[in-house]
């Protein structure tokens, strides 16, 4: 019935020179058309854009120009005979001319003309009686349970579980509470006033729209900047502003690493580079290394073969240890370049973490590879040896080395010799540990010294006995009639110590 009046009104509106025959048509065409759906779909309705689906519920989104802005309402243009009004609090700023997205609530009869909302803006007119599914309204978070967010919109109690407040993971809530928020509503019972919202069903539209938007400028080889979002064991995810991408740990840096986390952490800003972008999949590859200078370029000129400098081992390996020099410019310190004598391990000279001098011996930038010495950052212990040390001085040395044969006791650093087995006592040894112990003070005399070889043959056992002093030549002293007699009744140190050690 009431349609009917409708349909009556807007005829008499074009009765002036009508004929009985022109009612008749105007009655057919009208037959069963409300006046909603008149002034709502006079021509085909535009959407946001091309392939864009209503907005939750079936409402329409229709595309509109700004005509007039008064003082608490904004007219709107649809285009056609249509017109909107929408309240002047959905908007920051607003001038003629402007054009928004719009969802249509309703059509108003009385008035003529469509009720609009801005989309993605909450609803200003919210009640018990005109709350609907997918409708964006708004509200102040009020209180925090286990489960999630309580808040209060336009009177009415609501409530927001904890895994629709946000896009991502949040582990602390509470941050949320005294905000307004706009919320979309999932689920209500208006006889039970139960009110279920979710804020990231419309954080999700808004991210899926800028990705959209931004996979159409985004390219390979551009700069971005983004925010870390989740660190994994394989790399991290950044958001780029509505699109995620991967940065591979491989991508973070130019210095070694092992773990992502040694880089980047949630909620970093970072500027990175696309390096892959792949349009079927939609998955974007990032580089923050690549958007780094190369600490490689020039490197062959700051640091020539011969080159003197500090670095801080990074990792120690059977083989040697790796030095960082400068972030990303990182060689190789082989076991054989760590010292003057012989080491069972590198962590026996190096431990991680340590700063030390050395001395660069070979560099290639293209295949980025570096070499160190540390034995050569220092004076060489051996060339000045006979300046130092005589046959049958006594000296005092610490013991490093206990093995089957004897005991290796350093002198100096970088300068070690041996005792062996048969020159730790005076009785004879079945074990060089029953003797001496790693890292005990010893006094020792010097037995021999083979400057070329490196070795220096030391005893411990006559290290009590009186010698007469000689020359430092490295020639040995006459011996005394008791040493003669006890060489004699030792034959196997005639041809001095037994060096296959």
């Amino acid at each position: 019935m009431a349609e009917q009046q409708q349909s009556d009104q807007y005829k008499e509106k074009f009765r002036a020179d009508a004929d009985p025959a022109l009612d008749r048509e105007l009655d057919a065409a009208l037959a069963g058309v409300s006046m909603d759906e008149l002034y709502v779909f006079d021509k085909p309705r535009p959407q946001a854009a091309e392939g864009a689906a209503p907005e939750p519920g079936g409402k329409a989104v229709r595309r509109g120009t700004v005509v007039s802005v008064g003082k608490d309402e904004v007219f709107v243009d649809l285009g056609g005979k249509s017109q909107g009004v929408v309240s002047l609090l959905q908007f920051d700023d607003v001038k003629v001319g402007d054009e928004f997205d719009f969802v249509v609530e309703k059509y108003d009869p009385r008035e003529g003309i469509l009720m609009l909302n801005r989309k993605g803006v909450a609803s200003t007119n919210v009640s018990w009686d005109n709350l609907e599914i997918g409708q964006v309204i708004e509200g102040m978070v009020t209180g925090m349970n286990k489960g999630g967010l309580e808040m209060e919109i336009k009177g009415m109690r609501a409530f927001m579980p904890s895994g629709q407040v946000d896009l991502y993971f949040q582990k602390d809530i509470s941050t949320f509470l005294g905000q307004k928020l706009a919320v979309e509503v999932t689920q209500f019972e208006r006889q039970a006033k139960n009110l279920i919202v979710s804020r990231r069903n419309i954080l999700e539209r808004e991210k899926e729209e800028a990705k959209q938007k931004l996979m159409l400028e985004l390219a390979e080889g551009q700069m971005r900047r983004g925010v870390v979002r989740n660190v994994t064991d394989f790399g991290a995810f950044v958001d780029l502003g509505g699109v995620d991408g991967l940065l591979h740990v491989s991508e973070m840096s130019h210095r070694r690493g092992r773990q992502p986390s040694e880089f980047v952490k949630n909620g970093d800003l970072v500027d990175v580079k696309v390096i892959k972008i792949d349009k079927a999949t939609g998955k974007i590859s990032l580089s923050l290394k690549q958007a780094m200078a190369d600490p490689w370029t020039g490197a062959e000129t700051r640091y020539a073969t011969g080159t003197q400098l500090t670095g801080r081992v990074t990792r120690v390996e059977p083989f040697g240890a790796f030095v960082e020099v400068e972030e990303g410019l990182e060689g190789l310190l082989p076991v054989s370049e760590m010292s003057w004598q012989r080491i069972r391990h590198p962590s026996d000279v190096v431990k991680e973490g340590d700063t030390i001098k050395l001395v660069v011996l070979s560099i290639d930038p293209m295949a980025k590879r570096m070499s160190f010495s540390l034995k050569q950052a220092g004076p060489d212990p051996w060339s000045t040896i006979t300046d130092r040390y005589a046959l049958d001085m006594v000296v005092s040395g610490t013991v490093t080395r206990v093995v089957d044969f004897g005991a290796f006791v350093e002198l100096e650093p970088g300068l070690e010799g041996l005792v062996h087995i048969s020159e730790l006592a005076g009785n004879r040894v079945r074990a060089a540990s029953d003797v001496v112990k790693p890292g005990q003070e010893v006094k020792v005399r010097v037995l021999e010294i083979d400057k070329e070889a490196r070795r220096i043959g030391l005893s411990i056992r006559r290290s009590v006995e009186t010698v007469a002093p000689v020359a430092a030549t490295g020639a040995a002293a006459p011996a005394t009639p008791a040493a003669a007699a006890k060489k004699k009744k030792r034959p196997e140190l005639r041809g001095g110590l037994d060096w296959n050690w």
